[in-house]
Parts: structure tokens; C-alpha cells; sequence
């Protein structure tokens, strides 16, 4: 089995002597060159040309952001780990705009740089895939925009889909984790996966991504949040897709208000070409202000009586609130062949056409959830992983812009006016 190949750079030989110990009972990683500072780290990146770089942001002659951005056109197939014992954001957000694809804080674990070095490596063999034959040649290296664009380029402003359902239980979270892969694959489009269950959100144990930044890291950042600080907090999975994790413990959900969330979701559409908000089962101001920005819900349901009614009773208040019918799409989710309750019935009971249906695989759902490896990954050829990839289909062809016609009300107004009845029903339901 070929193995992972890593240069370590570091000033201090102590330092480099540490991240080889750490590394040493890795199996397949293989440490294939040091480096005492960033000239040395570009002559070595460009022998070697290993998998991954470990570089130390703080380095006399060349700093590590810019032997980062040399390394990146002289050896344009390395991935960067920046590592620094300082974890400002003025930090992350130079060492992702020199090309690092993670950040390690000093000291860290063995356990945390080796997960880095696995995370980043695979994202890596993802995007090699992707990338046009002409990418590959080193002569082309740094040149802007080669093969980042998708065909067609990228939408002006993304496109929010909240992952939603009113009822426990539905498998919601793994929808919408399978959902935003399945996109990113169908598309290539930058997705990002946000978990807006803010108190048990479990989207970074879905795809192990546990102890990366949260959501309430981003928040706590004010007023200096920007796209390129976004993005160096957000967690990149091997899929491709960038998450935002749920705040580590409960408590720190209490802080965080309806209108933070609409600021961060408002910049993650600009920063991306789709948005997928993973929720909690229940209507709070997070979902609800999630909702008003919300472009289509994904609406998940099981083929059972209480979900059934909890779906009905969710129908009924976005009626109230002027959500558009026709933005809702209905997932069918855990269906059994000898089920009592069918499909038919359940649209007719709602008055809603189902967009899809998924079967019920409890054994190669908990195998995904287990492993961390959602199931349009880790089983692709499973039948349910091909209706994750149908759904893809339906919903990037629901969201192609359409010409709006012209006594259309402009989306603006309806949305400023649906943000006044979203905040009356948050008053009125306290």
C-alpha cells in the first residue's frame, strides 16, 4: 500500500524531532524530508514532491505563507498544514489564502496531526481526480482559477436548502450530510454543510470531523467575519464539501441569536454556490430565521402517524407564514417494502406530491454513521446512495434560476415581508 509522504518544516530541531515521534507509529505515513526554514521547505518540496507539507507559520529568511505560496507553483500536487502556536484570525486567514488546507495550533496530539494529515491527503486524491489533465503540469501551477471554476461558473449569489423535520427520529441529519455530498458530485459547485442544531448538533460526528472549529467560533470572531476568515474556520471533508460544526457543549447555543445566524448564513451564500442547514426538530428562532433565507425545505418525514401529523401540523404553519408551497420538497425517508402506511396515501393526506423516497437500510446506515462515512461515500453502489444522487439531480434542477416575470413581486419585498411574519410568529408563540 503506497503511504502518505510528508515533509516537515520547523525552525527549531526540537520541534521537527516531536512531529516525527508523533508520526512514528503511523503505519502508513512516511516522513520523507525536514526542513529548517521555508527556502529549504521549496527546494525539498520540489525534490520530493510528498503528499503533505507540515509547515511552521514563523520561520526566519521565508516565513511559512510564503514558502506556502511558492510550494503551491513548484509543487503544484503538495497539500500545506500550517502549524502555529498562535491561533488568531489574522493567522487562518493568511495561511488559507497561501494555500494551507488545514491549521494545527501548537502543541496538538498525535491523534489530532494525524487526522489532519488523513483528512487533507484524501482531500487531496478528490480534487487530482477532478482536476483537467492541463492542471497537472507543473508549468501551469499558480496560474488563477485553473480548474477551480465548475462549467457554467459560479452562481452570482448560493443557494440556501434547510434540512428540516418536525419530528425526531427521521434520520434528517444524515440526509442532509448524504444530500450535500451527493450535490457537491453532481455538480462540482462549492458546497458547504452548516449543522443549525445548535445545541446537539451531531453533523462533525456523521463525518468525523470531532474537535474542528464550530459555528460559535465563527460568531465569536464579530465583526472582522469575512469570506476568507469563514473559510479558515470552516472544517474541509474529504468529499470536498466545507463544514461548519454545532458549538461543542449546549450551553453555548444561549448565546447566539436569530440575527447572528441570518448574518452567517447571508455570508455563506455569498461565499458558496449552495448552502445545506442542517436543523433540530423543532421550530425556534434559529430555524426559523434559517427558514426566511431558506431559497427551498427539504422536508424529511418516516411513514408513521406521528410524523405524518407533525408534518401536516409543519405545512400549516408555513401556510401562516407565507413560505411559498411549492419551495417545501417531501423526503420519504426509512420505507419499507411491507409498510402499511404507502406513499400515495401519505401525499394525498398532505396534500403535497413526495419528491423522493428512501428505503430503510438500517445496517448500512449505522455502518456510515459508525465509521464516519456517509453512505454515498463509503457504499456507492448500495440503492440507497443512488437515490441521494437522484435527489442531487432534482434539486440542482429545482434551483436553476428561472426568468421572473413582470408583475412578479420582487423576491426582496416578499422576503422583507416574510421576515415581518416570522418574527411575529417568534412573539407570538413565547
Amino acid at each position: 500500500m503506497a503511504k502518505i509522504t510528508v515533509l516537515i518544516v520547523d525552525d527549531i530541531p526540537e520541534t521537527r524531532e516531536n512531529l516525527r515521534k508523533l508520526l512514528y507509529f503511523e503505519p502508513d505515513i512516511e516522513i520523507v524530508g525536514t526542513a529548517a526554514n521555508g527556502r529549504e521547505a521549496i527546494d525539498q518540496a520540489r525534490k520530493l514532491q510528498p503528499n503533505i507539507v507540515l509547515m511552521d507559520i514563523n520561520m526566519p529568511d521565508i516565513d511559512g505563507i510564503s514558502a506556502s505560496q511558492e510550494i503551491t507553483r513548484v509543487a503544484p500536487m503538495c497539500q500545506v498544514i500550517m502549524m502555529s502556536v498562535q491561533s488568531e484570525a489574522d493567522y487562518l486567514r493568511r495561511s488559507m489564502l497561501a494555500g494551507a488546507m488545514d491549521f494545527l495550533t501548537k502543541p496538538f496530539t498525535s491523534e489530532e496531526l494525524s487526522s489532519s494529515i488523513h483528512r487533507v491527503f484524501q482531500m487531496g486524491a478528490s480534487r487530482r481526480a477532478a482536476m483537467p489533465a492541463a492542471t497537472l503540469d507543473p508549468s501551469l501551477a499558480g496560474v488563477p482559477g485553473m480548474g477551480q471554476v465548475p462549467a457554467g461558473g459560479p452562481s452570482p449569489q448560493g443557494k440556501l436548502l434547510l434540512v428540516f423535520s418536525p419530528k425526531g427520529g427521521t434520520g434528517c441529519s444524515s440526509v442532509a450530510a448524504n444530500l450535500a455530498i451527493a450535490l457537491h458530485k453532481a455538480s462540482s459547485r462549492k458546497i458547504a454543510l452548516v449543522d443549525l442544531s445548535l445545541q446537539f448538533g451531531d453533523i462533525d460526528a456523521i463525518l468525523n470531523l470531532q474537535g474542528h472549529r464550530s459555528l460559535a467560533d465563527a460568531l465569536s470572531r464579530g465583526d472582522e467575519l469575512d469570506g476568507d476568515l469563514l473559510n479558515a474556520l470552516m472544517s474541509p471533508h474529504a468529499s470536498g464539501v466545507k463544514v461548519l460544526a454545532a458549538p461543542p457543549s449546549p450551553e453555548m447555543a444561549e448565546s447566539i441569536s436569530s440575527e447572528e445566524i441570518k448574518m452567517l448564513l447571508s455570508l455563506m451564500r455569498q461565499e458558496f454556490d449552495f448552502v445545506i442547514g442542517d436543523t433540530c426538530s423543532y421550530l425556534d428562532d434559529t430555524v426559523l430565521a434559517a427558514m426566511d433565507l431558506a431559497d427551498r425545505l427539504v422536508l424529511v418525514m418516516v411513514p408513521e402517524i406521528p410524523s405524518i401529523k407533525a408534518t401536516k401540523q409543519l405545512f400549516e404553519i408555513a401556510e401562516a407564514l407565507e413560505f411559498p408551497s411549492d419551495h417545501i420538497d417531501l423526503i420519504l425517508n426509512k420505507v419499507a417494502s411491507r409498510d402499511d402506511i404507502r406513499a400515495d396515501q401519505i401525499g394525498n393526506s398532505l396534500r403535497h406530491s413526495i419528491l423522493a423516497q428512501l428505503e430503510l437500510d438500517p445496517r448500512s446506515m449505522r455502518l456510515a454513521t459508525n465509521q464516519g462515512l456517509p453512505l454515498v461515500m463509503g457504499q456507492p453502489n448500495l440503492p440507497l446512495a443512488a437515490a441521494f444522487a437522484e435527489i442531487a439531480q432534482q434539486l440542482l434542477a429545482l434551483l436553476e434560476p428561472k426568468p421572473v416575470a413582470p408583475a412578479e413581486e420582487p423576491a426582496e419585498v416578499a422576503r422583507a415581508e416574510r421576515t415581518k411574519r416570522v418574527g411575529l410568529f417568534g412573539r407570538l408563540k413565547k
